[in-house]
């Protein structure tokens, strides 16, 4: 029996962060992980999709070169399998980062399924069907999440796809269905759609990307119907039929029903927590709603187990559960870290306009009470999109009137995921509208659009 400080059940952006964390904090730690290091982000998530859609972002620069003052000998051509080698080839080198890490800071991996088995003991069984137990102090479960299987879509691996088959189909469809709006469903039908494949996207919702703010999904709506892809709102899959062809699926709307016909049906319908075979009955570990119940710092109502990530309530983003297992690891080691605050939660959506945000919506303000002020700058007038010829979206900025704190951020256009980060630091100190509008932005740059957008809700703004 192999006896560590902390042992971490999974190796995702939650149990690989909290590994690390916990090294540099001097504890003797293992990682146990059944498949590959990285988990579902690095894997099979966050790294290839990005790696996709940089491909499919390329083929389409190329697309309008001309646009720019170039011309190219022939028209561009896509290479599915060569798009699909290259993202394997970066979440395989991702992987292997990990691997580097783990060596750097003496934490054990261990390959193998792991069960808790007492409320310090995981036992792991190898690819081998070989068991060993591994004692800790502390346990840490972070053992994600996988795509959700709804009875009236069963995914078959082939024709009705999940996520993964999405990022590894052995060839180009020439048709694809994509059931559900969140960022997988939205960033899958713009990589498809923008190689050329016909996409459909169906919403059960009355908007796409839905958690977004109503103005910022009527223009990610917008952006895909100009470039091809047909949205389907306030719609729901009842049933798929298989046939020699490919799907026909029979899709309840407002208008009744419509038939939609496709090579293949990707399910984007959200995640389910990896919370079974994991020994939790066993241990009498709290669940409720699908979900590990934890305190503030991840402990559950074991003392010695604790978990993060997928399986535990609040958003099933990487950087949450990156966060989370931090926060976790400096409460064992007894410092004070701050407790997460999950309104301050960047979301990013990598579509072609993408698509960032954090804290309240526009209509969330107003049902909490807030009397607010709200500025919109359209990247139009922004000269650093004009000369990178791309103009679509715009920043929108709430704040509270009584007390000019901002409340809310949401943007859609080009490079806004990277643009959210000031917004998250300035949300976190309670920045104000003035305090936005004199700080100077460099120009010319896309995030002078935040300066703007806070002039805007004080008639202060200069350039539109």
């Amino acid at each position: 029996m192999t006896k560590y400080d902390i042992v971490v059940l999974g190796s995702g952006p939650g149990g690989y962060v909290a590994a690390i964390r916990a090294a540099q904090l001097g504890f003797k730690v293992g990682i146990i992980e059944r498949e590959n290091l990285g988990g579902i982000c690095l894997n099979w998530g966050c790294i290839p999709t990005k790696a996709l859609l940089k491909s499919a972002h390329v083929f389409d620069q190329m697309k309008h070169a001309q646009e720019y003052g170039i011309s190219l000998e022939s028209e561009p051509t896509i290479h599915f399998d060569k798009v699909i080698e290259r993202s394997r080839g970066v979440a395989s080198g991702m992987s292997k980062g990990i691997d580097f890490l783990m060596n750097k800071n003496k934490i054990e991996v261990i390959m193998g399924n792991g069960t808790l088995v007492s409320p310090n003991q995981i036992e792991v069984t190898d690819k081998d069907n070989q068991k060993q137990i591994v004692e800790a102090d502390h346990i840490i479960l972070a053992t994600g999440a996988r795509s959700k299987q709804l009875p009236n879509l069963p995914q078959d691996g082939k024709n009705i796809i999940g996520y993964r088959e999405a990022m590894t189909l052995p060839k180009q469809p020439k048709s694809m269905i994509v059931v559900g709006s969140g960022a997988i469903g939205c960033e899958f039908a713009d990589f498809y759609n923008s190689i050329g494949t016909k996409v459909t996207v169906v919403e059960f919702l009355p908007n796409i990307v839905p958690n977004e703010d109503e103005e910022v999904s009527k223009q990610l709506a917008r952006s895909f119907k100009k470039s091809g892809i047909k949205v389907m709102t306030n719609a729901a899959v009842e049933h798929v039929e298989v046939t020699d062809s490919g799907c026909i699926a029979t899709v309840k709307t407002k208008k009744g029903e419509q038939t939609v016909e496709a090579e293949i049906v990707l399910s984007a319908v959200g995640v389910t927590p990896n919370i079974e075979n994991i020994g939790l009955e066993q241990v009498g570990i709290l669940v409720e709603n699908g979900k590990v119940t934890v305190d503030d710092y991840y402990q559950t109502n074991i003392p010695s187990v604790y978990a993060i990530g997928d399986i535990v309530k609040g958003q099933a983003l990487a950087h949450v559960a990156s966060a989370e297992g931090i926060t976790c690891v400096e409460k064992i080691a007894g410092k004070s870290p701050r407790i997460i605050n999950y309104n301050n939660i960047p979301g990013c959506t990598y579509t072609s306009p993408e698509v960032a945000s954090v804290g309240y919506t526009e209509a969330k303000a107003k049902e909490l009470g807030h009397n607010i002020k709200v500025g919109k700058f359209p990247f139009s007038a922004s000269g650093k999109a004009s000369a990178s010829n791309t103009k679509e979206g715009f920043v929108k900025l709430i704040f509270d009137e009584k007390y000019g704190e901002l409340l809310g951020a949401h943007m859609i256009g080009a490079n806004v995921t990277e643009m959210i980060g000031e917004l998250v630091v300035g949300k976190d100190l309670e920045i104000t509208a003035h305090e936005i509008i004199s700080a100077v932005h460099p120009h010319p740059t896309m995030n002078e659009a935040i300066m703007e957008a806070a002039a805007a809700a004080y008639d202060e703004v200069i350039h539109i």
